[in-house]
């Protein structure tokens, strides 16, 4: 079994998490700037064995694609065509932000550490991990 790897695309950063092989445990991966993601996952794909992308989804309240799906999109198309064989997801990233920096200010991260946008996006993206694997769960 492959690791499954989420993406919390934005226009500058995108934080990534990925799952162990047993797809037990989700945990951050990294925070790159979005004109490097798609080298960074090749290099990563070609030493793990990764089944599945869950890109976050970006909705709003009402269900709606957010403005931030006109970067997400074509960034979802370009992932599928680089890599064919992997199976991309998508999962809802409503709050995910806003869930991360709740959760490093808890953890007692000093003010500095609470204010890196990359540590967030690292954070969201596990995220996004975390409730896809919950999904997954309650499906079987």
């Amino acid at each position: 079994m492959g690791r499954i790897l989420a993406i919390d695309y934005g226009q500058k950063r995108v934080g990534l998490a990925v799952t162990d092989e047993l797809r037990m445990i989700a945990g951050a991966l990294a925070s790159v700037h979005s004109k490097d993601v798609i080298a960074f996952l090749k290099e990563y794909v070609s030493r793990e064995n990764v089944d599945c992308f869950v890109v976050g989804y970006p909705l709003t309240l009402q269900n709606q694609l957010s403005e931030s799906a006109r970067f997400t999109e074509p960034f979802v198309k370009h992932l599928q065509k680089t890599f064919p064989d992997i199976q991309v997801e998508r999962m809802d990233e409503r709050f995910t932000s806003r869930i991360a920096t709740a959760a490093i200010l808890e953890s007692g991260a000093k003010k500095k550490d609470r204010q890196n946008k990359a540590l967030v996006d690292k954070v969201s993206a596990v995220i996004i991990l975390q409730s896809f694997m919950e999904m997954k769960a309650m499906q079987h």
